[in-house]
């Protein structure tokens, strides 16, 4: 009798234990105490289903207590099946309403699906964001090199966070920006006096257009000198002129040392045939005295008349010396 009656008890608790978990009943008197409209079989269906009904319930109290008329149960359901953030989605509904931020549950899911967190989005339409850009090297008219700091102040543009860009173009943009303004100026000193022209030319281009961020401000909070580029563009053009201007004289120098080489072949070459043509005087002079056309007078009066140009050229020479006459 007693193995009876625990067996009894027994399966009574895993048939309350089965009910409780696929019927959760006191959330939907929660749920009823809380003024949202739901039936028990919702709630099993939602389980069946394998949607968390304690996410999806509170989610319905907070909107209902929130006084959001458009937030159905359907709707929670499908965004959850889609893969979104019901909790979050509600969150930022709750906050847009109570901030007078025209937000509706299709659009808060589609931002939701699309990867942007929806709720950070509506905090930051309320309280705006300040980011600060990474150090911005631009070079005025005059070849100063100037850094330049800035605070940019951004607040979300609900309207645009599906598919607008995000923080980093709107960090280029504004770089760009300030590149342009600095380039644009006659002098480096008019920039550090008036660091404020800078805010207004970049904020006249309209560079939150296409982005998910509405830019309210951009201070800049620090500019500092850099090098003197244009006197360092000037010496390096003057370096590469000297190279160049040592290039051209060491090419003519190299023409010239060629045309010397030239020069002395052409000699060495004159020389050569002086030096044949003095070697067949001998043969001609034998000739001469064969044929009978050259007397041996003849030839020591041109012996003589070497001896007396040799005597010549030793006096201009060393005039001090007197040079040995050969007999």
């Amino acid at each position: 009798m007693q193995v009876t009656t625990l067996i009894i008890i027994a399966i009574a608790a895993v048939l309350l234990i089965v009910f409780f978990y696929y019927c959760p009943f006191f959330l939907w008197i929660s749920a009823r105490v809380s003024g949202v409209r739901i039936s028990l079989l919702q709630l099993v269906l939602m389980r069946i289903r394998q949607v968390p009904a304690s996410v999806i319930v509170r989610a319905m109290i907070e909107a209902h207590k929130a006084g959001l008329k458009d937030v159905t149960r359907d709707d929670l359901e499908a965004h959850y099946l889609a893969g979104g953030n019901v909790e979050r989605v509600v969150h930022a509904l709750v906050s847009a309403s109570k901030a007078n931020i025209d937000l509706g549950f299709k659009m808060a899911t589609a931002i939701d699906l699309a990867g942007r967190d929806v709720f950070q989005a509506v905090q930051m339409s309320v309280n705006p964001k300040v980011i600060d850009t990474p150090p911005v090297t631009a070079v005025a008219k005059d070849g100063i090199q100037l850094i330049a700091k800035a605070r940019v102040t951004v607040r979300a543009n609900i309207r645009q966070l599906v598919g607008g860009a995000g923080e980093d173009t709107v960090l280029a943009r504004v770089g760009e920006g300030i590149v342009s303004s600095i380039g644009s100026s006659e002098s480096h000193k008019q920039v550090l006096e008036n660091p404020d022209s800078i805010s207004k030319v970049v904020l006249r281009k309209g560079l939150d257009s296409g982005t998910a961020f509405e830019i309210l401000s951009i201070d800049i909070a620090d500019i500092d000198i850099g090098r003197n580029i244009g006197a360092s563009l000037q010496i390096d053009q003057a370096q590469a002129d000297k190279n160049i201007a040592q290039a051209k004289a060491e090419e003519r120098r190299a023409m010239a040392i060629a045309r010397e080489q030239e020069m002395k072949a052409l000699a060495q070459e004159a020389r050569a045939k002086v030096i044949e043509a003095e070697c067949e005087l001998p043969k001609a002079m034998a000739q001469a005295f064969l044929n009978g056309n050259l007397g041996i007078m003849d030839y020591y009066r041109m012996r003589n008349m070497e001896a007396d140009t040799s005597m010549r050229q030793a006096l201009g020479n060393n005039p001090t010396e007197t040079p040995e006459i050969n007999e």
